[in-house]
């Protein structure tokens, strides 16, 4: 087999970089299209292509055919959820197509192997859950493009916007938060041998930990949400919810018990911290700490900030009692002398809360 397209690196730290293990490689993506057209529908050339090409760059070019889709398909239907409907696929798509390549290339490793199933089982509870929301119907869009739209009220502007931040930005963010694999694949190819030792069965477990913790999240929003609809529409509270809310619970609009009692967005501190774990995964295997393939978790990080106050501001405005539950319950992080108020007698349920629009795709 002809030399992979892989630096061979002489240390941990110089697998973390930039400029040995991406920057040589950048150059295939001006001979990939030539080269896939050369190799038409024959599956043996397109494995030869796929095996020659930089995994990096693949996922790079995959991104960038993505980006230019989301772009068209927001501009011609007007519906800015394109990147939405994916975000919770790309991802593990970028993962196991990682680990498959290194497969293919004869680079096998437990570690790449583990990181793949993480992220599909991540990808799975994910898009189950924008799924039961509604966010693959027709027509569907995330209710904060339009909040965007009405601020910034200019047509030429917000298709700026839409191409630079909604399909470039975004894409881009989805393809660097898995970059630590690459790491992973540079450290495997240049290493031979891999031993997944207790630190590695410690971070791969951690991850899953969090995700566990996505979905328990998930479910009580889920059974909340439920349960308020049915309440709203018949001014009762069915049988097998009796036991775990009150009128006044439901009158409140929004949930506040179980791990929302804990955090204002126990999904969102799970969801930031699989990606994390994965990121700091990488940083002990190379004994490396600050890498560029953190920029993808670090952006990560700065979407949740932006969304999550955005999603409260209009949340405070919906339900008197939010501001209140914003003073006792940390955001992210607990605060250990959280309990949620009791609602004033008689008042109404608001209209749906964030968490439990059908469009929201980084939360639920």
């Amino acid at each position: 087999m002809a030399s992979l397209p892989l630096p061979r690196v002489e240390s941990l730290v110089e697998s973390t970089s930039f400029k040995l293990t991406v920057l040589p490689y950048l150059s295939q993506l001006q001979y990939l299209p030539a080269s896939l057209h050369e190799a038409g529908c024959d599956l043996g050339s397109l494995k030869d292509v796929y095996i020659a090409t930089n995994p990096l760059v693949s996922a790079i070019a995959i991104g960038s055919v993505l980006a230019a889709l989301f772009f068209l398909a927001a501009e011609v239907n007007r519906n800015y959820s394109q990147v939405d409907r994916f975000w919770s696929i790309l991802p593990a798509v970028y993962n196991v197509h990682f680990a498959a390549w290194a497969r293919l290339a004869g680079i096998r490793t437990q570690t790449l192997d583990t990181i793949a199933v993480i992220t599909v089982l991540w990808s799975a509870r994910l898009t189950f859950n924008y799924w039961r929301k509604g966010g693959y119907q027709i027509g569907s869009e995330d209710y904060r493009w339009q909040i965007v739209r009405s601020k910034v009220n200019n047509v030429f502007l917000f298709t700026i916007f839409n191409f630079s931040f909604i399909a470039v930005a975004q894409s881009i963010l989805l393809l660097l938060i898995t970059c630590p694999t690459y790491v992973f694949v540079v450290v495997a190819n240049s290493q031979g041998t891999e031993t997944f030792g207790l630190p590695d069965l410690a971070f791969s477990r951690a991850a899953f930990f969090f995700i566990i913790i996505e979905y328990f999240a998930d479910h009580q929003q889920w059974n909340f949400q439920t349960a308020k609809q049915e309440y709203q529409k018949n001014a009762r509270i069915a049988g097998e919810n009796k036991d775990q809310y009150s009128p006044e619970d439901l009158e409140r609009g929004f949930v506040v018990s179980g791990l929302w009692s804990w955090s204002r967005h126990p999904n969102f501190v799970a969801e930031q911290a699989v990606w994390l774990t994965l990121y700091l995964w990488a940083c002990y295997r190379t004994e490396t700490y600050f890498q560029w393939a953190g920029l993808g978790v670090v952006g990560y990080m700065m979407i949740f900030q932006g969304s999550t106050r955005l999603t409260e501001d209009i949340s405070a405005g919906k339900y008197p009692e939010y501001v209140e539950y914003q003073a006792r319950v940390g955001r992210f992080l607990p605060r250990l002398s959280a309990e949620a108020s009791k609602p004033k007698k008689g008042k109404k349920a608001a209209a749906p809360s964030e968490e439990e629009q059908v469009d929201d795709k980084k939360s639920n």
